[in-house]
């Protein structure tokens, strides 16, 4: 068995005009390697003059997680993408990657992380929540997170990550738990935070982009053109750098407004069903292990069905039309 990875590979260009500080993340899921592959590319092409950084930073990570990489899975230890946050004491090896992740976060104007889902369906973006000044996550960079996404390429984005989570946790709480690390950390009100969250408690910008399914062949192209038309956005790259193309139609917006956990590895689905499928009121979306029916409370979507996940983490969530503009 091979040793655990010991470093993480970070490639910055620093354009000799100031310029926005932009961070680019992959892997953070270490099957997710879509952004991977497509960080590759680009840093080939600036290596080679193909690209020219006009002004600014940028900083490119593609390989956050190594050791989940290494072990092509999502988690090494755990979950890197849910309670990040630089620890006292480092427990695991996702607490050892925080303690560089956190500050280098920090350095940086935004970020794009770049995912993949199990499930299938189209690439869509993630923004956070609107402008508030509220306890769960204040934030004042909601006309640049629209303005951004919108400009992405996809044609579907989705607003309401930690407010759903905060839901999901409440619910967890009530359930008694074995006591281990696990589930003490699943049931911590800071699990919705990931990269992007911790990007926006420092006041910054940020978004994920989910491109496509884990091995969809033209997911790393999504995330090739998603860079290229962020750093375009930015002023950090010349239009010429990428086509012009957007979809027909605005992209949208969605919004999550709840997370279903899997509560025995008995409980099974009742479709094969795919991110943003359609469900109506009263549809039967599972089956719990028990027996018990689990129906859709309202007409809307169904979004990250996972069948791999495991007890006591999230099934799926469910999203239904926003009024957000872009």
């Amino acid at each position: 068995m091979s040793s655990q990875p010991t470093s993480i590979r970070i490639h910055q260009f620093a354009g000799l005009q100031p310029g926005p500080r932009f961070l680019v993340t992959g892997a953070v899921h270490g099957n997710e390697i879509h952004g991977t592959r497509a960080m590759t590319e680009i840093i080939r092409q600036l290596d080679a003059g193909e690209l020219t950084l006009k002004r600014g930073t940028l900083t490119c990570v593609p390989i956050v997680n190594p050791l989940a990489n290494q072990l092509n899975r999502r988690e090494g230890d755990r979950n890197l993408n849910r309670n990040l946050r630089p620890p006292v004491i480092a427990q695991d090896f996702e607490d050892r990657v925080a303690r560089v992740l956190c500050p280098l976060i920090a350095q940086h104007d935004g970020i794009l992380d770049l995912h993949s889902f199990q499930g299938n369906g189209p690439a869509f973006a993630m923004i956070g929540p609107r402008n508030n000044s509220g306890e769960l996550e204040p934030f004042s960079q909601e006309a640049t997170e629209s303005a951004l996404a919108a400009a992405l390429g996809v044609t579907r984005i989705v607003e309401g990550w930690l407010s759903t989570y905060a839901l999901g946790i409440a619910r967890r709480q009530q359930r008694s738990h074995d006591g281990s690390r696990r589930a003490s950390l699943i049931s911590d009100p800071h699990y919705g935070v990931g990269t992007t969250e911790y990007m926006r408690s420092t006041g910054g910008w940020a978004i994920t982009l989910e491109c496509g399914q884990h091995l969809d062949a033209g997911g790393p192209e999504v995330a090739r053109l998603a860079i290229l038309r962020a750093l375009v956005f930015l002023g950090m790259l010349d239009e010429s750098a990428v086509q012009a193309h957007q979809p027909a139609q605005p992209p949208e917006v969605l919004q999550l407004y709840d997370v279903i956990d899997r509560e025995d590895m008995g409980d099974s689905f009742e479709q094969a069903w795919a991110s943003f499928d359609a469900i109506a009121r009263g549809q039967k979306i599972g089956t719990r292990a028990n027996g018990e029916a689990v129906l859709a409370p309202s007409e809307g979507r169904i979004v990250f069905p996972n069948v791999k996940s495991l007890p006591g983490t999230e099934w799926f969530y469910l999203a239904r039309p926003s009024d957000r503009k872009l």
